[in-house]
This record gives structure tokens, C-alpha cells and sequence, in this order.
């Protein structure tokens, strides 16, 4: 089995609200998913693990009830957000995210387990 596919076929598009903030508009999603069902708190602790060794810098949201953080790869230049939730990490693209970073953490985070992984992609 070959290495999945990170094609963007839409980006989304940034707005900001008369009445405040900033929202996205459109986009797409990459569902990360193992083979074996692993708890959010171990999944979360796997992504926490990858981005810490590096080559990223992250924040993460913590009043939220998922794990969720802002990611910059410092390789690429990418920038995306990750979460995970319902046994799934999930890569939220950016206007600013590129194939190569997504594929970089998938492949990293694939490296630190024996699990097989699936990838499925969502647009909007």
C-alpha cells in the first residue's frame, strides 16, 4: 500500500465578521485514523510527542474540550491546525497549509507506532 495522497483541492477562504473574530469559509479536512482504537488522551499524547521533537512550533487551545493546536512547520513553512477527537487526529487546513507539511506529521506520527493508518479526505 502507497503513502495516501495530501492534495488540497480547496483552501479556505479567511473572513472576518462585521460583528468580530475571524472565520474560514470552505476548506478541507484530513482525517487520520489507526487501525486499532486508541483512547483521545493516547492520541493526543502522540501528537504532543511528534510536535515536541520537532521541527514544529504549536500552541494548543486549552479551553476547549479536544485537543487542538495552531502548527507551524518550521521545514515547510505549513501552517495548519491538528485535533483529536473520536479516535481520529484530524489536519485542518489553512490558506497557508501545503501538502509537504501535512505529509511530513503523517509520516512522523506513523513512524511512533505499530499501528496501520488510514487517511480520508473531507471538503467543504
Amino acid at each position: 500500500m502507497g503513502e495516501p495522497s495530501f492534495a488540497i483541492p480547496v483552501h479556505p477562504t479567511r473572513t472576518y465578521p462585521y460583528s468580530g473574530g475571524l472565520k474560514y469559509e470552505g476548506g478541507t479536512l484530513f482525517r487520520v485514523c489507526p487501525d486499532e482504537d486508541h483512547p483521545t488522551d493516547e492520541l493526543a499524547s502522540l501528537v504532543e510527542t511528534v510536535l515536541e521533537a520537532g521541527p514544529y512550533r504549536y500552541g494548543d487551545f486549552v479551553s476547549l474540550p479536544m485537543p487542538l493546536y495552531l502548527v507551524r512547520d518550521d521545514e515547510t513553512g505549513d501552517v495548519f491546525r491538528v485535533s483529536v477527537r473520536d479516535g481520529a487526529i484530524r489536519f485542518h487546513v489553512l490558506p497557508e497549509t501545503g501538502a509537504p507539511g501535512l505529509q511530513a506529521l503523517y509520516g512522523r506520527l506513523t513512524e511512533r507506532t505499530e499501528s496501520d493508518w488510514c487517511v480520508e479526505r473531507e471538503t467543504e
